[in-house]
């Protein structure tokens, strides 16, 4: 049995392997749709989500198989008091693998020590969401057509943001890769993540606090939101919350070939009239999360074929 809490549990080559199935999904979905029936897949979301725990369900259910859970920690036992472990021990009973959301940084990490199934990560608070990763990886390959000598320009909530460091992590094993860090001085990409995945690697970085300064030299923008629930006060989220908002003067400066990412949702960092430039991709990002979260719970199911294979 297996887990995946970091994106880093997967090999370069089992992520060629994901990337690989999704886009044979895409391609030929009927060969698909019934290679999981009689599995089950527990979502245990302790905090809100939309897109992530809609792709595991539909997912899923686009496999042939079901889905039970909860959306909320409210809606749980966790509202009386019980315990994650006590959560994931019960649970495990009930289904064949658990995709798991938890505000508190190391939660399903704690969990999988007491679970009989599969236990993936659906992010734990600013922690890591290697789900998303891997949404995003999928994103790169069919947008750019490759991962290696990559410009990417990461903007907004490095600090807090999980998928921001999933996504250095995942893209420090590629060749020619460089980072451009932008953001606020308050929201700057915590030390020991530039530690271990960009300096210790020898990859090529800088850091500033002026989109416009960049925006020529990427070829990757990754947008994201300023995060109100991981602000201890809202007087601080207030001040940072329209620090960069990306907009159709501002992408005239990009390259032709350049995508905007986004792992959504948005508020007021992505003008809407940015949505009609075919170089904005977050939605057909959002649609790739179903694709790729198919071959992942295929993989940890040990479901190696589709029909006909």
């Amino acid at each position: 049995m297996r887990h995946l809490i970091n994106i880093l549990d997967l090999s370069v080559g089992e992520i060629d392997e994901l990337i690989a199935r999704a886009d044979d999904i895409m391609a030929r979905p009927d060969a698909y749709s019934e290679v999981c029936r009689g599995k089950i897949l527990a979502t245990l979301f302790f905090e809100p989500s939309t897109r992530t725990r809609l792709s595991f369900e539909s997912a899923m259910l686009s496999l042939g198989g079901s889905v039970l859970g909860f959306s909320e920690a409210a809606s749980s036992s966790a509202a009386k008091g019980e315990s994650v472990s006590d959560t994931l021990e019960v649970v495990s009973s009930y289904c064949d693998i658990i995709a798991m959301r938890h505000p508190k940084e190391g939660a399903p990490l704690v969990g999988c020590a007491h679970s009989s199934v599969p236990v993936i990560n659906a992010g734990d608070g600013g922690h890591y969401h290697p789900t998303q990763t891997l949404t995003d990886l999928l994103t790169i390959r069919r947008e750019t057509g490759r991962f290696d000598g990559l410009t990417i320009g990461l903007c907004g909530d490095l600090k807090f943001g999980r998928t921001v460091h999933s996504l250095i992590a995942a893209m420090s094993r590629y060749k020619g890769v460089r980072f451009v860090l932008i953001s606020p001085d308050e929201l700057k990409l915590p030390s020991f993540i530039k530690q271990e995945y960009i300096k210790e690697r020898g990859i090529e970085y800088s850091q500033c606090s002026s989109l416009d300064e960049v925006m020529g030299e990427v070829d990757i923008l990754y947008m994201t939101r300023v995060q109100r629930e991981r602000f201890f006060n809202e007087e601080d989220y207030l001040r940072l919350k329209d620090s960069y908002i990306l907009d159709a003067e501002k992408m005239k400066a990009a390259k032709r070939d350049m995508i905007v990412m986004h792992p959504l949702p948005r508020v007021n960092e992505i003008s809407t009239a940015v949505d009609s430039d075919p170089r904005a991709c977050y939605f057909r990002q959002a649609k790739y999360g179903r694709y790729i979260r198919m071959a992942l719970i295929m993989k940890m199911l040990g479901v190696d074929r589709a029909k006909g294979e």
